[in-house]
């Protein structure tokens, strides 16, 4: 009866784990890195994650997309000069798993080169560096892409 019931436990162990992995591969992890100050490269950045976030969607899984900007992609999420501000907001309302993260050590560059701090848009996340978030997510399991 002891050895049953252990390997009652084991087997629940088991399959325990097993549900959890199946569950996280469901889950796909996509940083997208933008340093070019380019509506067409920052648009397509945007389409890559759209097409992502439908396309596993469609296979009931779910897509999280981070889009990582610095040098001069920071433009992409500066309040003062972004050409794709609006779309930002409209799929950030649509997609909770989509966030967008700004460099930290651009932000200080370009507020420092005009002489005042740069505005973010309210989508945008602060991260220290945008080079070591990147290799941060690739560690997590995140695929990498850059348009």
């Amino acid at each position: 009866m002891k050895y049953l019931s252990g390997f009652i436990i084991g087997l629940a162990v088991i399959m325990s784990a097993a549900s959890v992995s199946a569950a996280q591969d469901t889950v796909k992890k996509v940083a997208i890195h933008v340093n070019q100050n380019d509506p067409k490269v920052m648009n397509m950045a945007l389409n890559n994650a759209q097409n992502l976030i439908n396309y596993y969607a469609k296979k009931k899984q779910t897509a999280k997309v981070v889009i990582v900007t610095y040098g001069p992609g920071l433009h992409m999420l500066r309040k003062d000069t972004s050409p794709v501000q609006q779309r930002i907001a409209a799929m950030s309302l649509a997609n909770p798993d989509l966030a967008f993260n700004a460099c930290g050590n651009t932000h200080r560059k370009m507020s420092k080169q005009t002489g005042k701090k740069i505005t973010l848009i309210s989508e945008a996340q602060m991260v220290p560096s945008g080079i070591v978030r990147l290799i941060e997510l690739q560690h997590a399991g995140y695929a990498y892409i850059k348009p």
